[in-house]
């Protein structure tokens, strides 16, 4: 596995693969990386010639009462498993290569970027955006892999490779779980012992939101009120949303729908999680 951290030795690298015919694939990861992201790793290692993840913790998207300085880090750790999932190049610029100026381009994806997460964390996806749009021109990926756990930063990065023409594919797949059900994720570190315990409500919550409608209760707000009843067995979590919307747009769904993405935000002492589901 080749580690490169210069963003114009990767340009050229690309570019060489490019120009010989061999596909690209990339996953972009903010590290501290779990099975999520090794599913990601042997998807792009599968469907394409070459693999590549990057890892950096992006201080775009993060506002500034959020965890930047306590995002969780493990580099070392981060290469032997890329190492493992046969991941050809790491890719691991620092902040100020990648910000020589600090941040000042800025891509803004309208629309799907003001609701739910971009409602509550104003600025996110703007900075999301930011980068990958950023690592697409210097990786020049065929397909870029993503978890569908961030639904609607998947929904953010498509719309903006659309919207901006650029040549990827953006490929979704589904959220690993651990086996009580808690979605991976980074955060999922920070949370204590009881924490962690109370944290399965979350995807309880879902399933159970989930099984109502396959029974064939489609009503929004009753589905939310099946989500809240789950989530009030657990005194440690707070609600920061739950909605339910349409899986293209993200809208909110006004009325009964056969198709629909379950989206839900928590906080568990410091740590803030997120999940999704995915009704079809």
């Amino acid at each position: 596995m080749q580690i490169i951290v210069d963003i114009a030795e990767m340009q050229s690298l690309a570019g060489s693969f490019r120009s010989e015919g061999k596909t690209i694939g990339f996953v972009p990861t903010m590290g501290f990386l779990h099975e999520g992201h090794l599913s990601l790793m042997h998807r792009a290692r599968g469907e394409c010639d070459i693999a590549i993840v990057s890892i950096f913790v992006n201080p775009a998207q993060f506002g500034p009462m959020e965890d930047f300085e306590r995002y969780p880090r493990d580099e070392q750790g981060d290469r032997r498993k890329c190492e493992s999932a046969g991941v050809d190049i790491l890719f691991m610029p620092g902040a100020a290569a990648m910000y020589p100026d600090g941040p000042s381009v800025f891509v803004t994806v309208e629309g799907i970027s003001d609701t739910l997460e971009g409602a509550v964390r104003p600025g996110h996806f703007r900075g999301v955006a930011t980068v990958v749009s950023k690592f697409f021109n210097i990786v020049r990926p065929h397909k870029a892999f993503f978890g569908q756990k961030d639904y609607q930063q998947c929904a953010v990065i498509r719309r903006m490779a659309e919207g901006l023409n650029m040549d990827v594919e953006v490929v979704v797949l589904p959220t690993v779980r651990e086996p009580d059900g808690l979605a991976m994720s980074s955060r999922n570190s920070y949370l204590n012992p009881v924490e962690r315990r109370a944290a399965t409500v979350i995807s309880q919550a879902l399933f159970a939101a989930e099984r109502q409608a396959r029974a064939g209760v489609k009503d929004p707000e009753k589905l939310k009120e099946v989500m809240r009843d789950v989530l009030r067995m657990e005194k440690a979590v707070s609600i920061d949303y739950l909605e339910l919307a349409d899986p293209g747009t993200l809208m909110p769904l006004a009325g009964p729908r056969d198709k629909m993405v379950i989206l839900i935000a928590v906080r568990l002492g410091r740590t803030r999680l997120i999940d999704n589901l995915l009704v079809l």
